[in-house]
Order: C-alpha cells, then structure tokens, then sequence
C-alpha cells in the first residue's frame, strides 16, 4: 500500500541511535545538551502543549517525581529525546480521573508548567501531533507502561533493574534480561463485493463501530490470524488476504496489522462475547459514516489505523 506509512505514529523515520544504549557515558552527555529534552508522562498520560508534545527541559521542576531515570528515545534531528515516568505525582483534589473507562476525558495540569501544558489521553490528541512528536509520545507510552509492568524477573521473581537507556530490564538475582514488548493484532477490512463487514464490542460507546480485530497466536501467520478471528467473531469465512499497513498502537502496547481480507459468505453469526453487533455497510454509506452524517454510526476516531483503512477503501486507494 503506497500511503502505508501515512497511518498515525508511522513514518517520521525517527534515529532511535540504538547503538547509544549501550554506552552510559555518552546517554549522559546527550542528556546535558542544551537540545535534549524530556517528555513527562503521567500514569499513562503524555504532556501536550496546545497540539504537539509538551518537551521540558532536563531537571524541570516537574521531573522532580520522576519515578525512575528517563528512558532515552532517540535523536530527532540530532537533538536527544528523552521520557520520565512522573506518576508519583499528585494532581490537586477533584482532578484525579476516573477508573473503568473506555475512553478518559480529563486533563491534569501541572503546577510548575505553563497553562496550555496538560496530562491528555492520547487518543484523543494523537492525530493533531506532528509524525515525529506522536513517534515519540507513542514510543515513550509504550516503554513506560512495559516498565510498570515488569518490574520483577519473570525467571526468578527478583526486582529487576533498568538497563541500557530504558530498553532493558536485567535482573540482579539471575542474570536474565527482559526486553519490551509488543503484542501483535491483525485489524480487517473485510470486503464482499461493494460492502464492508465492521462490528461493535460490548461496553463501547454507542453509534461505535470498526473493523474487527484480534490478537495474533503463537505460530499463526498473518493471513490465518485474520481467518480465525473473523469466523470465531462473526462466522464470515475469509479467502485471500493481504497485507496493507501497520500501526504501533500504544494502548498499552500493540502493533496493529491492517490487512484486507475478501468474504465468501456474508451471514453472520455473532461470538457475542466478542461482538455486540456486525454488519455490512456499503461504500456509499461508509463514505457517510466517515462524513459524520450516518444517522446511527459514528465517525471512526481520528487517527486510529481503522478509519485509515476505511478512508482508503472509500477512496479507492488500497493498492
């Protein structure tokens, strides 16, 4: 697909000088640069700063609950790029968000940084940031999260350390080194003549919908992991399949597999503990949906691999 690289947190051809890793010495001096900068992310959250990345300088005030040392990103233009963890900051009373929510529509405001510096969900800033700042926000949400979450050797159970500029955790006890990772899952656009197969989940908001989705199985191609997870979702049986683009997807950290998929059949039959509802829609009303004036489905989510496939199905720019 030509336009592959264009999906959101794709393309900005970031140096991630993985080479430095290795070398404390020199991550050190990057870090003093005048240039170097440093991408606070609170419980998830990344700082914005009206639409792009809010960048603060090392030893900003705000970095002072840092949680561990920054994670070194990469040069963006020979200027390093760093990410700290600040969770162990408290936001004032009455701005703590909420739990359990599909998606989290507060914003936390720091009081050591300027007004239009605020903690936002990614999701709903990720298509105004530049291709270089969202590389960079999704890259540091990624490893943060992965940071968080494997604090302990899975071999031994040991605390583990942080190790080569916040690429890996080496455990102390037994040796071992863990890497971050990355959970693989194939997005479908499924297609039978002139229409389009596209499913809800149960719990999302309503007038939701998009191409369905799954993760992949240890020892399953691309093409069988699309097969498997439309027949167990929507008992469509799918033929050729191709690959389209890919898409980090920092939630909390997959790569999403945009692939087509062409339909042999079209009577669906639900999982309904996977899917609440499916149906086929026409190009003419997917071009609807995209316009924002279907009467029951919403637009899909600026920026999300899913409404680029379908953006490019309705325009014909597939190949």
């Amino acid at each position: 697909m030509r336009l592959a690289e264009t999906v959101t947190f794709g393309g900005s051809a970031l140096d991630r000088a993985a080479e430095l890793r290795r070398r404390p010495g020199e991550i050190a001096a990057l870090f003093r640069e005048e240039t170097a900068r440093v991408l606070p992310v609170w419980r998830g959250k990344p700082l914005v700063a009206g639409a792009a990345a809010g960048w603060v300088r090392p030893g900003h005030p705000a970095l002072s609950d840092a949680v561990a040392e920054p994670i070194f990103l990469g040069l963006d233009d020979g200027m390093p790029r760093f990410a700290a963890d600040i969770s162990a900051w408290a936001p004032a009373e009455g701005e703590v968000p909420p739990t359990a929510v599909f998606f989290d529509p507060t914003e936390q405001r720091h009081p050591a940084l300027p007004e239009d510096h605020r903690f936002a969900e990614l999701r709903g800033v990720m298509a105004a940031l530049s291709p270089r700042d969202a590389e960079l926000v999704a890259t540091a949400k990624s490893v943060l999260a992965w940071h968080r979450s494997h604090r302990f050797c899975s071999a031994c159970g040991a605390p583990s350390e942080v190790a080569e500029a916040g690429w890996q955790r080496r455990c102390p006890s037994c040796g071992v080194s863990h890497f971050p990772r990355t959970d693989p899952v194939v997005i479908m656009l499924i297609t039978r003549g002139n229409r389009t197969l596209i499913g809800r989940s149960p719990g999302w908001p309503e007038g939701m919908y998009s191409c369905l989705a799954g993760f992949m199985e240890p020892g399953e191609t691309l093409e069988a992991a699309v097969r498997r997870e439309v027949a167990e979702e929507a008992g469509i049986h799918v033929g050729r399949v191709t690959y389209l683009a890919s898409q980090p997807w920092p939630y909390p950290s997959s790569l999403m597999f945009g692939c087509a998929g062409e339909a042999e059949d079209e009577e669906i039959t639900l999982d309904l503990a996977e899917l609440e509802d499916a149906r086929w829609i026409s190009r003419d009303e997917m071009a609807e949906v995209l316009a924002g004036r279907h009467p029951s489905i919403r637009r899909p989510r600026a920026g999300a691999i899913a409404g680029f496939l379908l953006t490019n199905w309705v325009a014909d720019r597939l190949d």
